[in-house]
């Protein structure tokens, strides 16, 4: 196999679909992936750009990419939708991720680490230092 530059996957709940292509944009490797065994794969990947669309667990699995010594780009979805060029399926998702993550104009959504993301859901779902009957928590509790 000619070796990958960039490897785009798209995430879902129990397989994923992988695109890999060489540094001139032809596909490489175009696989399916369960959850349990993608680490694994790209462990035994020369290092490379792996790209995923930015959500929630995209950022767990950003941190455990660049542990295998990857380059992780998460890109917001918005910015992967105009690179799907045929009907909206994981194959062509990941794909599209894979043709957008090179881009020099492309935007990345840096990988939060396991603070910023608590964090970011505390907020999110409007948590706060509070306790419903007026009794402030004390600090040490307190995100």
């Amino acid at each position: 196999m000619e070796k990958a530059t960039i490897i785009g996957i798209d995430l879902a709940k129990r397989v994923f679909q992988v695109h890999a292509a060489a540094k001139d944009g032809r596909p490489v490797l175009r696989k399916k992936v369960s959850r349990a065994q993608l680490l694994g794969f790209l462990a035994k990947q020369p290092r490379a750009i792996v790209a995923m669309e930015a959500c929630a667990t995209a950022h767990e699995w950003g941190r455990a990419i660049s542990g295998l010594g990857h380059d992780v780009r998460l890109i917001p979805p918005i910015y992967v939708e105009p690179f799907v060029r045929r009907q909206k399926n994981d194959a062509a998702d990941a794909e599209a991720i894979a043709e957008a993550a090179p881009r020099p104009t492309m935007r990345f959504v840096a990988v939060k680490t396991e603070e910023q993301q608590a964090r970011s859901m505390i907020s999110s779902t409007g948590a706060s230092t509070h306790d419903p009957t007026g009794i402030e928590m004390p600090s040490a509790i307190a995100v």
